[in-house]
């Protein structure tokens, strides 16, 4: 990977972190900041053809969404919006979006041979929101979120995964030598939307089992459980956009925030990486346990 390769994709992940810093600071999770009762549900943000966006670029166009009051979900670029005989208004800031991809390249080995090396890359392009287009077809207006799913559709859907659970007290928890989530009574919540979501947040704990995504975050953070509380987070908040549910589960957040922006701050990639292991959970679960009509590409 050249320098200047290597200088982009800093560049990139840090202008990312210094926004979800921005909002931490505030102590607001951004992935949660979207959210409003009064909506039927959170839209998922989608490209030009309808398709989702995944991972970190989900919760940016969240985040960018929420500042500038976007209603529409759909994203372009500047020639899709031009292709289609629309125009961005004079005026209107853009917003990053990344896209990670695989390449090759042939260096020579130590015995001078050429040798095809693999590697990862990261870039980024700039899209705008529909909002803020002029001319677009009708079909770029309006949101396109899923129906609050029913508790009872949403039991099934949970039993589909074949994940354990038991009933305990008063704490929502997934106890991993045990490969079980807790849940405290529906009772014990404020409404069934916050108690499925909740159940939402544990399953997202429970892909990290060796048996399903097997993911260990302590190879890669000093405070793994603050990291995996973040992946859990964010994994919550995708799953109940796909499900019609809002993110809940952490109600005494400050200690977390406080842990993720120390992440953060340590780690400029850390966020990006935390969405898409966040990304690769909500995968699992929706491969398990599929909902109809819902659409997951890379992006």
């Amino acid at each position: 990977m050249s320098d200047t390769t290597r200088a982009a994709r800093r560049d990139v992940a840090a202008a990312i972190t210094t926004k979800i810093l921005a909002s931490l600071g505030q102590g607001l999770m951004p992935w949660r900041k979207p959210w409003d009762g009064a909506r039927a549900g959170l839209a998922l943000p989608r490209r030009v053809t309808g398709e989702c966006y995944r991972g970190v670029n989900t919760i940016m166009l969240w985040h960018a969404s929420a500042a500038a009051g976007y209603q529409s979900p759909y994203w372009l670029t500047y020639n899709q919006a031009a292709a289609l005989g629309a125009h961005v208004r004079r005026g209107e800031r853009g917003h990053i979006v990344v896209y990670y991809g695989r390449s090759q390249r042939i260096e020579s080995g130590a015995d001078g041979a050429a040798e095809e090396i693999a590697f990862r890359f990261l870039k980024s392009y700039v899209v705008f929101n529909a909002d803020q287009i002029d001319g677009l077809p009708e079909r770029f207006d309006h949101a396109v979120a899923a129906p609050v799913m029913p508790l009872a559709q949403h039991e099934a859907w949970f039993s589909r995964l074949e994940i354990a659970r038991i009933l305990t007290r008063d704490i929502a928890c997934y106890i991993p030598s045990r490969d079980v989530i807790g849940m405290p009574p529906i009772a014990a919540f404020d409404n069934v939307e916050v108690y499925a979501a909740t159940l939402n947040h544990e399953a997202v704990h429970a892909t990290a089992a060796p048996q399903r995504v097997g993911r260990d975050l302590s190879k890669r953070f000093k405070e793994a459980i603050a990291a995996e509380e973040m992946v859990a987070e964010i994994g919550a908040a995708i799953l109940g956009a796909h499900l019609g549910l809002p993110p809940a589960h952490i109600i005494d957040h400050t200690a977390y925030i406080e842990s993720w922006m120390s992440i953060l701050q340590s780690d400029q990639r850390a966020f990006l990486y935390a969405a898409g292991q966040a990304q690769t959970a909500v995968d699992w679960l929706m491969t398990k346990s599929p909902v109809p009509d819902q659409t997951h590409v890379q992006a």
